[in-house]
């Protein structure tokens, strides 16, 4: 990137945020503190309205605003294939805003652009493959985003894993995650007064409310998410597998969050399950491709049940 796109980039990113350090910016950008500081002397240098306050970071004086920025044919191609995951991934809340916003851009594009735009449109086509039926039309995902971004209390009656019982939860919403073929609110609970998970498809009905709650400013979605691993109750389990089975694995699982590490022997993949019924029937399923390392039970579980199948489809003696 050289400098005139950099500088650029940089009156977009201080005009994005309320405060942001330099720091922040550095990564962003990739580039050194001494490099911010004279970019920021630079821009200042320019007119650009910026705000210095020691120990908190950079701002843009309100009220400036830079003239609008045309989008590249890069920058549109890959907002559009955004918008295809958006379609197979959100909910239509989601899609339709995404819509939405693809016509404003499509609209400001030059013509000659407008045709690759076309083309690319026609020569895109995604295959997700999960156990998810159709999109949900029930708003979840964008009213979500709207009381996470204003930090709003969100009443919601929710379905429970077995489906029979739906209780009432006050929850204070931190963010957004996608796994497991499912999106999953990632809350503050009233009502158990802990940080809980909550699959989107079992909200039977949400409210966002007008009170408003205090930034938890020692949670961090990222910690959270890497701390799921260490949090989780029940058994690992640990398998080797080869390199086919470990990408069908990682194209066709639905049972929840795993690890994975590369060996010289193969991909070893690590997860917690509450019980081992499931997982059985499933390693049998790849034959020799997976090995257990991990727990001694499956392994026994997987030798009676093997050794049952071949007795049922043994053939009598002649």
């Amino acid at each position: 990137m050289n400098r005139i796109d950099r500088l650029t980039g940089m009156i977009l990113l201080l005009q994005g945020r309320r405060v942001i350090t330099a720091q922040e910016v550095a990564d962003h950008f990739e580039i050194s503190l001494r490099t911010v500081y004279r970019d920021i002397a630079a821009l200042g240098e320019a007119g650009v309205p910026i705000v210095a306050e020691a120990g908190v970071g950079y701002s843009i004086a309100r009220g400036y605003h830079m003239p609008p920025v045309a989008f590249t044919p890069g920058e549109a191609g890959a907002l559009f294939l955004g918008a295809e995951l958006v379609s197979h991934l959100a909910d239509a809340s989601l899609y339709e805003q995404m819509r939405s916003a693809l016509a404003k851009i499509r609209s400001v594009l030059p013509a000659g652009h407008q045709g690759d735009l076309d083309r690319l449109e026609k020569s895109t086509a995604l295959f997700i493959t999960s156990q998810r039926g159709p999109r949900s039309h029930h708003p979840a995902l964008a009213r979500l985003q709207h009381a996470i971004a204003r930090c709003q209390v969100v009443a919601l009656d929710y379905r429970t894993g077995g489906g029979e019982e739906t209780t009432r939860r006050t929850v204070e919403p931190l963010g957004i995650v996608y796994y497991s073929s499912h999106w999953h609110l990632i809350a503050y609970c009233r009502l158990r007064e802990d940080y809980r998970d909550f699959r989107t498809d079992r909200i039977v009905s949400l409210t966002v409310r007008d009170e408003t709650f205090a930034p938890h400013e020692s949670f961090s979605l990222a910690d959270h998410i890497a701390s799921w691993t260490e949090e989780e109750c029940g058994t690992e389990v640990a398998l080797r597998l080869t390199p086919r089975a470990a990408d069908r694995v990682r194209r066709h699982w639905t049972q929840g969050r795993f690890t994975e590490t590369a060996t010289p022997e193969g991909v070893v993949l690590r997860f917690q399950i509450g019980n081992l019924d499931w997982i059985t029937p499933w390693v049998l399923s790849h034959g020799t491709e997976v090995e257990i390392l991990a727990p001694p039970e499956l392994r026994d579980r997987v030798v009676a049940q093997a050794t049952r199948l071949a007795d049922f489809h043994r053939l009598p003696p002649a």
